[in-house]
């Protein structure tokens, strides 16, 4: 079974397996270097209002970044409960999950993000809430927004054991909204197929029409 029709090494520069090998965030590393940054940018690390910032970002780091500590077999594995005698002909959607993630090329947040994610079941149905625990859980990584749609793409088809999931992604990036261009108020969407939805444009457009 193909997983993802897109390889990692060529678009994104690395494998799957590369990033996800930490278990825990190394806050202590965290601490220093908001510290070192702190004092970077010309400001005093020591004073009343900084002085637990450190230890502060390191514990929403290990927050907002739990999906590092994770691979994504790890988490189809964490979210892999469906119930085998529900009999679904057609596809499901879940659309309008809200997450955000953080771009690894600025560090910056990628916000007012909404998930839509569509598949048509072989011979089992995946419980409605793990779709949405697993789209935060790959959201909670130093990500690009097409990086995650496929790696949404590739648990479900781990854990469905079928090659027709497809993945929609919506949102704004304070990359390009709050620097650089500051081009406040757009949008930028991507959208993962693989199977069926990639195989029939009919029934990839009827999906779409229901986002």
């Amino acid at each position: 079974m193909q997983i993802c029709k897109y390889n990692y090494t060529k678009l994104f520069g690395i494998q799957p397996k590369e990033v996800f090998d930490i278990k825990n965030i190394d806050k202590a590393k965290v601490e220093l270097a908001i510290k070192t940054l702190i004092e970077a940018i010309g400001d005093d690390p020591t004073r009343a209002g900084l002085l637990e910032t450190p230890q502060r970002v390191a514990n929403m780091y290990e927050e907002i970044f739990e999906g590092m500590t994770h691979s994504n077999d790890e988490i189809a594995e964490m979210f892999s409960k469906c119930f085998e005698d529900a009999k679904v002909n057609d596809w499901v959607l879940v659309k309008d999950i809200s997450i955000f993630s953080y771009c690894e090329h600025h560090f910056a947040l990628m916000y007012n993000m909404k998930a839509h994610i569509a598949y048509k079941p072989l011979d089992k149905v995946i419980g409605l809430s793990k779709i949405a625990r697993i789209a935060d859980m790959v959201a909670k990584r130093l990500q690009l927004q097409e990086r995650i749609g496929c790696d949404i793409s590739e648990i479900l088809q781990k854990v469905l054991g079928t090659p027709d999931v497809m993945v929609v992604i919506e949102g704004e990036h304070s990359c390009m909204t709050a620097r650089g261009a500051r081009a406040q108020g757009s949008e930028t969407r991507t959208c993962i197929t693989n199977g069926i939805f990639a195989t029939d444009a009919n029934l990839r457009q009827e999906v779409l029409l229901q986002i």
